[in-house]
């Protein structure tokens, strides 16, 4: 009788120790990357790995939302954002943990204060334009003063509703104000410019000849160029809020279930061999050291420098939604 009992003892440790393996082989990430750009490198860890890696896609307000509704309920170990803006307000809402030196370290640039999160990769906003149409000399040095440009009445483009957009004009609060940069939305409606649902649309709008110029992330230019279409890419001063440099990031959440695999997930992101597929499939900029460069893009250094000093956590997103509500952009 006591074998028998010693054997269901063991039998049910055994399994219980399976099932913990099994738990610490399964991740949630809850993300705002668009699933068709980060899909492929989520596959290439599982597979290095053995790690399940399930995966919520949305917009980086659609997961905010739904991280605050779940709240310790939630089964997402990691929140990997789109925007710094998402992941300040992350921040705010004391949605994560204090990251360890192992992840941040691996980062050049970027890294908050807090440590609440490490950027993944780095994007810049530029002016795209159509070679045949305009001359980057007659392009302002600030993206404050394209409103003065009035002979691009009607053949601009802008996408009010994407999150890098509305992270740009949150900076423009922080460096000029609220009243300049209402003024400044004012000033940029008076040109009657068109809005777009997607940067691709907008580039594409620039290729046909639609409109002549847009502001947007470097690598959506990057993308026509690569396929074959000339699209122009113009870069404002050292430090011109239409320069500026947003970043990418995630950080552990504190409902994780799976600290190890997060961190072993943060650490891939950050290796040579992810920082490398950022830059050479998505031709994003990398943020840790010995990558590879693709495409035109410029120097890591010089493409730092074109961006305004910006502290990500202290970016008034909500302020900078409230500003494109009011003038009827959202």
């Amino acid at each position: 009788m006591e074998v028998k009992l010693y054997r269901v003892l063991i039998f049910t440790l055994l399994m219980s120790l399976g099932v913990v393996q099994a738990q610490q082989q399964t991740l949630t990430v809850y993300t705002g990357r668009g699933q068709g750009l980060v899909e492929p490198l989520v596959k290439q860890f599982e597979a290095e790995t053995g790690i399940k890696v399930n995966v919520r896609y949305g917009r980086d307000a659609e997961i905010l939302a739904a991280l605050q509704e779940e709240g310790n309920r939630s089964p997402a170990d990691i929140f990997w954002a789109n925007t710094a803006g998402a992941l300040g307000v992350a921040t705010e809402r004391g949605l994560f943990i204090r990251l360890g030196d192992s992840v941040t370290r691996l980062a050049t640039n970027f890294v908050p204060a807090s440590r609440m999160w490490v950027p993944l990769t780095m994007r810049l906003r530029v002016m795209a334009y159509n070679p045949a149409k305009v001359k980057p000399e007659d392009l302002p040095k600030s993206i404050m003063d394209l409103p003065k440009l009035t002979q691009y009445k009607g053949r601009i483009g802008w996408t009010p509703t994407y999150s890098s957009f509305q992270d740009m004009i949150a900076a423009m609060i922080l460096q000029f104000g609220e009243a300049r940069t209402r003024l400044w939305l004012s000033e940029m409606k008076a040109l009657e410019p068109k809005a777009y649902a997607s940067n691709p649309a907008m580039m594409e709008a620039i290729r046909s000849g639609e409109i002549d110029l847009g502001s947007t992330n470097h690598y959506y230019i990057q993308r026509f160029v690569r396929a074959g279409q000339q699209i122009g890419t113009y870069y404002f001063a050292d430090g011109d809020v239409g320069g500026l440099a947003l970043v990418t990031g995630a950080g552990i959440l504190k409902t994780h279930k799976n600290l190890a695999a997060a961190n072993r997930f943060l650490l891939w992101l950050l290796s040579p061999k992810g920082q490398q597929f950022f830059t050479s499939e998505i031709i994003e900029y990398p943020v840790a050291r010995g990558i590879v460069l693709t495409g035109n893009l410029l120097p890591i250094n010089q493409a730092v420098a074109k961006s305004p000093k910006v502290d990500f956590e202290k970016l008034p997103l909500d302020t900078a939604l409230k500003l494109l509500r009011e003038a009827g952009l959202l």
